[in-house]
């Protein structure tokens, strides 16, 4: 299967860089697919998807609840919609419901430029049973955190699988540093596979290079 992925880069930047002899001699397919490469190699060394992604599946273990969500509003004034959450969550015969997740993707720098689209959830009751929970009840995805908030009521027990399928990454605009960082990565790919010892462009450095910008992307232990 032919990776589709949509390059960090463009093969007008690459072309009209300070690389442009690398390239000179293909056509403009082939140029992309070397940034189609350079771009899946940058993902592996943050440990990160940053380039456009859609469809992807990820499945979370519900656990740990926050004291300070027990539902308990002791009598402060909340509006119609919270009143019907705790409500519920009262008459499931427990307030201690998991309130939170959070994606594996999000921006490491730049959420500005990063967006989430079609996101879904489904709940999978550690009991059995599903539940398939509507977009509009949720806060989030967070573009800086991946932060996804249930809302109070939602029946959501510790133990149970959170199923989330959903679209994003860097789809405003790529961050410069990126877009950079995958020329560079292009680059040392087509010394080190077509043209070793012809160029003065040196493998190792352009690579170096590379992973000197994304350090700032790479995701945290």
């Amino acid at each position: 299967m032919t990776d589709t992925v949509t390059p960090l880069a463009t093969v007008a930047q690459l072309m009209g860089g300070p690389f442009a002899d690398l390239f000179v001699h293909f056509d403009p397919d082939v140029v992309q697919e070397f940034l189609v490469d350079a771009t899946r190699m940058c993902e592996d060394e943050t440990d990160r998807r940053l380039a456009p992604f859609t469809g992807l599946v990820e499945t979370h273990r519900a656990s740990g609840v926050d004291p300070d969500e027990y539902g308990d509003a002791g009598g402060i004034p909340i509006d119609p919609q919270g009143v019907v959450g705790a409500s519920y969550a009262a008459a499931l015969g427990t307030t201690s419901l998991i309130r939170h997740v959070y994606l594996d993707q999000y921006a490491p720098r730049y959420p500005e430029m990063w967006t989430y689209t079609d996101v879904q959830v489904l709940i999978l009751r550690s009991f059995g049973g599903s539940q398939l929970i509507e977009p509009a009840r949720l806060v989030g995805p967070e573009s800086d955190s991946g932060h996804v908030w249930f809302p109070l009521g939602t029946y959501l027990p510790a133990g149970s699988l959170i199923r989330v399928t959903y679209s994003g990454g860097y789809t405003l605009n790529v961050p410069a540093s990126l877009s950079r960082a995958c020329r560079l990565m292009a680059a040392h790919l087509a010394v080190t596979e077509l043209r070793p010892g012809t160029t003065q462009h040196d493998a190792d450095t352009l690579r170096g290079q590379a992973v000197d910008i994304l350090v700032s992307y790479v995701r945290p232990n």
